[in-house]
């Protein structure tokens, strides 16, 4: 190892005599240099070097290069500048390029070569190496950039960076046409290369384009209709004679290859932008996404007979994805794009939302599910909600009025209903609505009548209609207290529902519950038998120990904490309590136990050794027990603690040493 290091540093010499030469390291500089090189050399031949070992290498390099050259730029310019040509000549000869200013950099792409060559897998590495190959212009690029894909083939990012190099940097397209065709049969379903490729193809061609430009040589760019190529024929009618006069052939011939001529160029770019579509098509048959991008882009270029495909890329999406929701949703909210006559913005928009509502009432014929009603009337929602996150901008307009569309919304909701599309989701929706818009009672009759056929296990629902129940009886008695009756029915409410969904579904229910019943002793006495049945089958879950802890918690706020013990030590009677429900109960005695409560003490203590038995590997569980006794308990509990915990978790450094 020493002899290698050796060999390294020996190739140093000519670089520093040349850095001593120039005046921009001192002797005893260039000494820590040779050293500190020397330290990360032996770092770099060790048995296992790590990354950051090349890392580090590597920044003190370039962290010395950069000194170098900052010592040399100002030494240039505190050099004035004499009138006399000999010294000119001879300060300009003293600062050509020399052996230092390129040893830095052959030095950092030495270390680089070493560590990929080392960490062949991390790309994170190869990333580093391309990138300062290509800020530094080194010709090493290719090499690199060879090597970074042979070991990498399944990457896309490598491709196209190579790609991205040749054809802004090399300037060779052909050999970034080239590797973007070997990455994609490489990687044939990449969405970016395919996107990429595209956009390289339509970006040479717009080179191509400005360079006819340049030469006088323009064609035109825009689609052509027949108005247009009647407009232009007119315009150049010398080159059109009538069939009956002499030489009418020979004319008919000049004006079609001169009319081909003037296409071939954006014909050329069109049969490009197809053959990519085909093959990406044929690689990525289910690909939606892939689909619209490639759209975007034939949006944003303007090609003669590009329409064309444009309408094949619609029929095709049309063809392949009429069974995808998310195709009808994307393809109704198109009909909103373009731009907007100002002279009759109203009637515009009109036009465009009737046209939007035709694709999805088409859609919800053809495909009629929950996910599709629901994208319909999120969009409804988007039209005429501007307080929405997903508003759609283009109606939020003084001009619009939305809210005259509320009916066609809520016929939305209806038809999904009348096809048992309404799913849970879209049930409160529909619920809230009807509550937005000042419909109490439908809200009440729906939600009711939703609740006790095909969504009774829906929770989200029965908290909505606990909730308008709730607001309901409040309004009718004009108090926050309810009478007897009220909250019999209230509970019966909800003696319903809360046996028949599980404690994970009905969290949000048994909370609001146990708010509306806590001043109510009999009632809270039969919402806790209910609780400890559905608690039995919840086992240890974490949603069972939040129902149990806002239990516990509220008794101990009315009865006191010997009511709340006996609470907690009968929810610990049932199988598999959760860790959680311990930690709840053991925090509420730890902070009693640091008042001076005596009893808490002994009580937590007990807690924890039944938590202990429970998860014995647990090791925040130890850990707060072996503070607790530091803080309230002796020396010789605390050490007990420590010795339990080491014993059982089989680990010294488990907790602080005593």
């Amino acid at each position: 190892m020493a002899d290698v290091v050796q060999f390294r540093l020996e190739g140093m010499p000519d670089e520093l005599d040349d850095l001593e030469k120039r005046g921009l390291f001192s002797k005893a500089e260039l000494a820590e240099v040779v050293r500190r090189r020397r330290d990360f050399e032996f770092r770099l031949r060790r048995h296992s070097p790590r990354k950051g070992d090349f890392l580090d290498y590597i920044a003190y390099l370039l962290r010395v290069d950069a000194l170098r050259d900052l010592r040399k730029r100002a030494i240039i310019r505190a050099t004035p500048d004499p009138n006399d040509g000999k010294k000119r000549k001879r300060r300009k000869s003293k600062w050509a390029k020399s052996v230092s200013d390129f040893a830095g950099v052959t030095r950092v792409l030495g270390v680089y070569h070493l560590a990929t060559v080392r960490f062949k897998g991390d790309l994170d590495l190869w990333f580093r190496y391309l990138e300062f190959c290509r800020q530094k212009g080194h010709g090493r690029m290719k090499q690199a950039m060879a090597q970074a894909i042979r070991y990498h083939p399944k990457v896309p990012g490598l491709w196209m960076y190579a790609a991205a190099w040749e054809f802004d940097q090399n300037l060779n397209v052909a050999a970034a046409r080239a590797l973007m065709q070997s990455g994609l049969r490489s990687c044939p379903e990449s969405e970016d290369m395919w996107i990429e490729y595209l956009r390289m193809e339509l970006t040479y061609l717009n080179k191509l384009k400005a360079r006819k430009v340049a030469l006088g040589e323009d064609v035109k760019t825009l689609p052509k209709s027949n108005d247009d190529s009647g407009h232009w024929k007119e315009e150049n009618k010398e080159l059109f004679m009538s069939l009956d006069e002499q030489g009418a052939e020979e004319s008919g011939l000049q004006g079609v290859d001169l009319e081909e001529k003037e296409d071939l160029f954006w014909q050329q770019g069109l049969l490009i932008i197809r053959t990519i579509y085909h093959g990406a098509m044929e690689a990525l048959p289910s690909s939606l996404t892939l689909r619209k991008k490639i759209l975007e882009i034939l949006n944003s270029v303007e090609l003669a007979h590009s329409e064309e495909l444009r309408l094949e890329v619609m029929d095709d999406l049309k063809k392949d994805f009429s069974h995808d929701e998310d195709y009808w949703d994307w393809f109704a909210r198109l009909q909103l794009s373009g731009s907007t006559n100002s002279s009759n913005k109203k009637e515009a928009l009109l036009n465009k939302l009737n046209k939007s509502i035709q694709v999805y009432d088409e859609a919800v014929r053809k495909l009629p599910t929950s996910k599709m009603y629901s994208l319909y009337a999120k969009f409804w929602l988007g039209v005429i909600f501007s307080d929405r996150e997903d508003s759609i901008s283009l109606f939020q307009d003084a001009e619009f009025d939305a809210s005259e569309f509320t009916s066609s919304m809520l016929k939305v909701y209806e038809n999904a209903e009348s096809c048992g599309c309404l799913a849970e989701e879209l049930a409160c929706q529909y619920v809230s609505l009807l509550l937005r818009f000042g419909r109490f009672e439908e809200a009440k009759n729906l939600a009711e009548k939703l609740c006790s056929g095909p969504l009774l296990q829906a929770a989200n629902l029965w908290n909505l209609r606990a909730s308008i129940e709730i607001n309901s009886l409040g309004t009718a008695t004009g108090s926050a207290s309810f009478s007897e009756e009220n909250l019999s029915s209230l509970f019966d409410l909800f003696n319903v529902v809360l046996p028949k969904l599980s404690i994970a579904k009905a969290e949000g229910l048994w909370h609001t519950a146990m708010k509306l019943f806590s001043h109510d002793k009999i009632y809270f006495k039969k919402l806790v038998k209910c609780a400890t049945l559905s608690l039995s089958s919840a086992g240890g879950s974490d949603c069972g120990a939040s129902v149990c802890s806002a239990i516990i918690g509220w008794v101990l706020q009315k009865d006191g904490i010997k009511q709340a013990r006996k609470m907690y030590k009968r929810f610990f009677a049932l199988p598999r309590p959760s860790l959680k429900f311990f930690q709840f109960c053991i925090e509420l005695e730890a902070n009693l136990a640091s008042t001076g409560n005596h009893d808490a003490l002994v009580t937590a203590r007990k807690l924890f050794d039944s938590a202990i038995n429970h998860y014995p590997q647990e090791r925040e569980l130890w850990r707060k027990y072996y503070n607790m006794e530091l803080k309230v308990g002796t020396s010789e509990t605390s050490n007990a603690i420590y010795w339990r915990a080491r014993k059982v978790l089989n680990d010294p450094t488990a907790l602080h040493s005593p």
